[in-house]
């Protein structure tokens, strides 16, 4: 027997009643291989997994191998969880764009948020943008062989020469064989662009849909994003922002793209970023505008849906509270003009006195203005200086779904305990409908 790889699979946790706890894998075992093939990662583990016979070899601890032969229903897991996730070692970026977001973080921050992370498997996976410039010829073959569809791909443009000098990284500006190559293999790509003012819009622009739209439907959507600068841009190119201006002659162009999309494939293909509209000081387009929603991590369509959500929950209000209660609504400065019409409409309800706080960001710069990128030490800064009231909501975004941390580290029950007001985290239009029905319950006791 030739010797077994060193790589495999370390087994984590094994579900309790699984058929892997029946044949006595533990954690700590490796699994090697699968049908006789070398497991990677996770992907190689699930692929395999769908056959109904498979034959496991593990490597227990002690060295021990074991040739395991299982028989099972198609797709079924054998319930076991592998260290990592499965998908270590992480594909980085070798990149160095001129708008990089990485570059621009101040230090002291969770070190993970430094992760320059472009791993084609967190893209099939979790959704994540990849520039794919770091794949092999061998893993442009798995991709296509496992069907790792979709995939979410960050273009920015596709003139090979402006692509390699935006990302400064010879391998860029193979970018449109890299999509000609993945799409005549069956997969599907969702694309994004980040907008740099007169640098990849206008005529490059044009290009890029052009492109891209060239290879629908496997090219399914493109999202347009303007760039994201922070003040830590200490040694990078120059990058401005867009002016409310530049924002309307972007949307220009992509509605004129949109509509030429809806006449020659049935479907629209290209969506601006909500900051687009919010930066030109125009309407957040209505549901049917962005037919799926393919976009929606990306910014596309997050306040439509946030805007159908309150219209939804609004109606579970209460018409008054039997005594006044003020509450104070923390968001970012592009997240003020998303809540005025929210506020307004609590505003109707007697005895309740709703203010929005729009946080400057300090700790990322001015330009930054979303309100998943606030710290607790700003929100602390920006509430210090007004009547707080009786209680004060904080956006759900900028916390750290499974810990409630704020990027610069503070705990939401730190923030408690140096401020002199409740504290509550909101994120949907539910979550704040609910909190006001709250007070209406503390009104009644």
């Amino acid at each position: 027997m030739a010797p077994l790889p060193e790589q495999g699979l370390c087994i984590s946790q094994v579900e309790s009643g699984s058929i892997a706890e029946e044949l006595d894998i533990a954690p700590g075992d490796i699994v090697v291989t699968v049908n006789d093939q070398p497991v990677q990662d996770i992907l190689d583990y699930r692929f395999a997994m769908a056959d109904d016979l498979v034959q496991v070899t593990i490597r227990k601890p002690d060295g021990q191998i074991w040739e395991l032969e299982i028989e099972k229903d198609p797709g079924d897991d054998l319930g076991l969880s592998f260290t990592g996730e499965g998908l270590q070692p992480i594909k980085k970026c070798r990149n160095n764009c001129i708008f990089c977001f990485v570059a621009q973080m101040p230090p002291g921050m969770r070190p993970t948020l430094y992760v320059r992370d472009d791993d084609y498997r967190h893209s099939f996976l979790y959704g994540n943008f990849i520039t794919l410039t770091n794949l092999s010829v061998a893993e442009k073959q798995r991709i296509v062989r496992q069907r790792l569809s979709p995939l979410y791909v960050s273009v920015h443009t596709t003139d090979p020469e402006l692509r390699a000098q935006i990302m400064r990284q010879p391998a860029a500006a193979r970018i449109m064989d890299d999509l000609v190559y993945l799409t005549a293999g069956g997969i599907t790509i969702h694309t994004q662009v980040v907008l740099c003012p007169d640098i990849n819009d206008g005529p490059h622009l044009e290009r890029t849909v052009s492109d891209l739209l060239s290879l629908w439907p496997r090219i399914a959507s493109l999202a347009v994003v303007p760039v994201g600068l922070t003040a830590c841009r200490q040694n990078l190119p120059d990058v401005q922002r867009y002016t409310p201006a530049q924002a309307t002659q972007v949307l220009e162009v992509v509605h004129r793209w949109r509509d030429r999309a809806l006449q020659t494939h049935g479907y629209p293909f290209i969506f601006a970023s909500d900051e687009f509209y919010l930066l030109a000081g125009q309407p957040i387009p209505e549901t049917a505008y962005y037919a799926d929603f393919p976009q929606i991590e990306n910014g596309v369509g997050l306040t439509r849906l946030f805007y159908d959500a309150w219209e939804e929950a609004a109606p579970e209000l209460p018409a008054t509270l039997p005594k006044p209660f003020r509450v104070t609504l923390v968001t970012g400065r592009l997240g003020e003009k998303v809540l005025f019409p929210v506020v307004y409409h609590l505003n109707q309800i007697a005895n309740l006195q709703v203010d929005i706080c729009a946080v400057e960001n300090r700790f990322f710069g001015s330009s930054v203005t979303v309100a998943g990128l606030l710290t607790g030490g700003d929100i602390i800064n920006a509430l210090h200086k007004r009547t707080l009231g009786d209680l004060v909501l904080v956006p759900a975004a900028a916390l750290k779904p499974d810990e409630d941390v704020f990027l610069d580290n503070l705990t939401l029950t730190e923030l408690q305990s140096r401020l002199p007001v409740r504290i509550r985290k909101a994120g949907t239009p539910g979550e704040i409908v609910a909190v006001i029905k709250e007070l209406k319950g503390e009104s009644d006791e």
